[in-house]
């Protein structure tokens, strides 16, 4: 291993030969805007701190900074009447222009004789409590993460997984499929590969990481801007191509390799493209390994600009998923027929036009989703023991009205109409794998298609008198395809702010989430209530310095209306992400009723420092408590499968200078309760989650960045050491038919990583 840490070393100094960059000044330049009217910001002061150079922004909010050099740098926006807000890790090249798209806040809360200072983080519009963001930039260098846009949010306090290495989020207690995921303002129903189909989960995100502005992730206690989930919330924007130089990425990373291009459409628009393709199955191949993942995915994006009022943007983002199953031996063949093989197809679009009105803006979006799953399973005698070949498909249509009703009132409404144009299953399990709750084998066979609508009203009056703000909204959903079909949403959020660097916040609201497709299939004539959260949150928010915030908050979340398993009575549902026949059944085809109820509640820290020119230190530290329970059928409360009571994480990272970076994490967390297993090698729903719970997760990982900026092209380079210790952490037990014993789901150890990127 020694030996192979230096070879990995050696790769990662290799560009040295090219190290004599030439200097070249260079500029930022970029756009600020109002977020409520989507106007532009004139008269902003715009300074690169640490240097002396600044300017003011134009009548139509734009800026240029001419005569740096290349480096990292942190940019302040100031202006009366808004909040001061420092962008910070901003990496300008002499290949790349640096634009940068800022949104000023205005500011609410006035407390006389005090003027609150900047900040490095985002106040944002629409929510006031459990909300964090992540730049690219700050994505990019977690170690461990991948430069998954997902993964990166699992450091966040209230935040589990189900397993080391998959996006299947745990938040404050629900399950992976109560998350709702937005990118350029498309719902996306699974933003995975080999995503698991009725839940949000997977093992890697299709989002290139290298065309992401920002993530926004809320934890709970969103507007009723949004619907139709009741967990967490994550907003994922992406930035438009270059409009000034055309030019491109070439990448190889720890997950695959791929190539990015970007560029300008004549004077008023401009596009990326990137393709990316994994090489995981040359690897696996190599190594003889029973199971054979391969990938693509295409991302690509134009914006046109068609008058100072008006914009058009076009988005579509797709990916490919295929397994190839080596079962060239018997020891292979085991192995695969205890995985439900999950070859999918699937694609994102939209069109989104933007108008800017005299007193508020106009966003509206027509979507597309789009899955095809052919998923299937085999027993040990390459028998068919479970076939799903399905497609889910659903149309949207969405409008956002934010209106300044005056200096204190803002007010905002839309609504958005989904149509499931194309929703068909061809569904076969093997009755000797679909057990009832009195033993007995339950084969199931169906074929079938339907169409649904889903429609969402919201209106949201908010409004800043003094030192409080205070939004309050009401929510309508309509589903066609539930036994309930109308149902009213009420949400409140409250912040008050106690002095320029203390404020405390707090919201209450109900949340719906409607029932996923293919859990509708898995019984004859199967109807559902969708799924009812009722959601308390009170914080307190503390920045003693701009670039550093203390966050702690409590939490209640009560569940009712939640799907219950007719087979498991003691059970409600909770996919794992590795679903299959030989563990359960397998995606919600089985009985299901509208019955159980549950609740969460926990306290979480969360200290972040952000990277400054006065200290480059930078990183995160949060900490959980909490406890989730469920009931089903027979309603007795049970701690729920994703029953974490304590996760801590910390992560730090240092930058040198703008060429060498160093970052570490360590995650810590108490593992969840199992089901115990009968002889005969099933699991005893008596006990259900009264076994022993998994042993405590630990995982440290470390980075290390180094950049070579040159004349013509860029070099980053990095080694990525993921279990540095090769802990042998356990997600999960299963029974081995082989040796009639229980056995461990458990890490692989130590796994490095290198990655290298030309930019030109």
């Amino acid at each position: 291993m020694v030996r192979l840490i230096r070879v990995l070393f050696f790769i990662l100094l290799l560009p040295i030969v090219v190290l004599n960059a030439q200097e070249e000044q260079i500029s930022i330049s970029g756009k600020v805007t109002n977020p409520v009217t989507g106007k532009p910001v004139p008269g902003v002061t715009v300074l690169v701190e640490g240097t002396k150079k600044g300017t003011y922004t134009s009548n139509d909010g734009r800026f240029q900074i001419k005569g740096l050099e290349p480096g990292v740098y942190s940019v302040r926006f100031s202006s009366v009447g808004y909040e001061t807000l420092v962008k910070s890790n901003i990496y300008v090249t002499n290949v790349k222009p640096v634009i940068l798209d800022v949104e000023l806040v205005e500011k609410v809360i006035n407390i006389e004789g005090l003027e609150v200072r900047g900040k490095y983080f985002e106040r944002f519009v629409e929510t006031t409590t459990s909300t964090s963001t992540f730049s690219a930039e700050e994505i990019r260098r977690a170690p461990g993460v991948q430069e998954d846009v997902i993964r990166a949010t699992a450091l966040l306090p209230g935040v589990a997984v189900t397993s080391i290495g998959r996006n299947d989020l745990i938040v404050r207690g629900g399950a992976p499929f109560e998350n709702l995921f937005i990118v350029d303002n498309i719902e996306i129903p699974n933003i995975n590969h080999f995503g698991t189909q009725g839940t949000n989960g997977g093992p890697l995100s299709i989002i290139n990481i290298d065309f992401v502005r920002n993530v926004q992730f809320s934890a709970g206690g969103f507007g009723v801007k949004y619907g139709d989930k009741t967990s967490s919330l994550t907003q994922i924007t992406l930035y438009n191509g270059n409009e000034e130089k055309f030019g491109g990425k070439a990448v190889v990373s720890a997950t695959g390799f791929g190539l990015n291009l970007e560029g300008p459409l004549n004077e008023k628009g401009s596009f990326f493209f990137s393709a990316r393709r994994s090489y995981l199955d040359w690897v696996f191949k190599a190594a003889n390994f029973a199971f054979v993942p391969e990938y693509w995915d295409f991302q690509g994006k134009i914006n046109y600009i068609f008058d100072t009022k008006n914009s058009f943007s076009f988005l579509l983002i797709g990916a490919l998923d295929y397994v190839q199953l080596n079962n060239n031996n018997d020891d292979n063949i085991y192995k695969n027929s205890r995985v439900a093989v999950p070859e999918q197809k699937q694609y994102f679009s939209g069109l989104t036009w933007k108008h800017i009105l005299d007193n508020g803006l106009i966003n509206v979006t027509l979507g597309r989703t789009y899955t095809n799953f052919n998923t299937y399973q085999n027993d040990s005698n390459l028998v068919q023991i479970l076939k799903n070949y399905s497609a889910e498909g659903e149309t949207s249509l969405k409008a956002d009205f934010e209106f300044r009703l005056s200096n204190i009132f803002t007010l905002s409404f839309g609504n958005q109409t989904k149509v499931g144009t194309k929703l068909d299953y061809d569904i076969f399990v093997d009755g000797k794998f679909r057990i009832d709750s009195v033993g007995n084998p339950s084969t199931y066979q169906v074929d079938t298609s339907f169409r649904t609508i889903k429609n969402g009203t919201y209106a949201s009056l908010s409004t800043s008198i003094g030192r409080h703000r205070l939004a309050f909204g009401l929510r309508g959903d309509y589903y066609n395809y539930t036994q309930t079909k109308f149902f009213v949403s009420p949400r409140i959020s409250v912040s008050y702010m106690i002095n320029p660097v203390s404020t405390i916040v707090f919201s209450l609201g109900r949340y719906y989430q409607s029932p996923s497709y293919i859990w509708l299939v898995g019984a004859p004539n199967q109807k559902l209530e969708p799924i009812r959260a009722d959601q308390i949150v009170l914080g307190y928010e503390h920045t003693p310095f701009e670039d550093l915030r203390v966050q702690l908050e409590v939490y209640y979340k009560r569940y009712s209306n939640y799907p219950a398993r007719v087979f498991r009575p003691q059970a409600v549902l909770s996919p794992s992400g590795f679903d299959d026949l030989s563990s359960d059944i397998p995606f919600g085809i089985e009985p299901l009723v509208s019955e159980g109820k549950g609740w969460s509640r926990g306290v979480e820290l969360l200290i972040q420092k952000r990277f400054s020119p006065q200290l480059p230190l930078y990183g995160l530290l949060s900490v959980t408590v909490s406890q989730t329970k469920f009931a089903g059928l027979d309603g007795i409360e049970r701690p729920s499968t994703y029953d974490n009571p304590l996760i801590f994480n910390i992560a730090l990272g240092y930058r040198f200078n703008p060429e060498w970076e160093i970052s570490y994490k360590y995650r810590a967390a108490i593992g969840v309760p199992t089901t115990p297993f009968l002889s005969n090698g099933r699991r005893d729903y008596s006990r259900y989650n009264q076994g022993e719970r998994l042993p405590i997760f630990r995982q440290t990982d470390i980075r290390v960045d180094k950049r070579w900026f040159l004349k013509n092209f860029n070099i980053v380079t990095y080694l990525d050491i993921q279990n540095v210790f090769s802990t042998k952490n356990k997600s999960g037990i299963r029974w081995d038919f082989r040796t009639q014993s229980i056995e461990y789901l458990q890490s692989i150890g130590i796994i490095p990583s290198i990655g290298i990127y030309f930019e030109f």
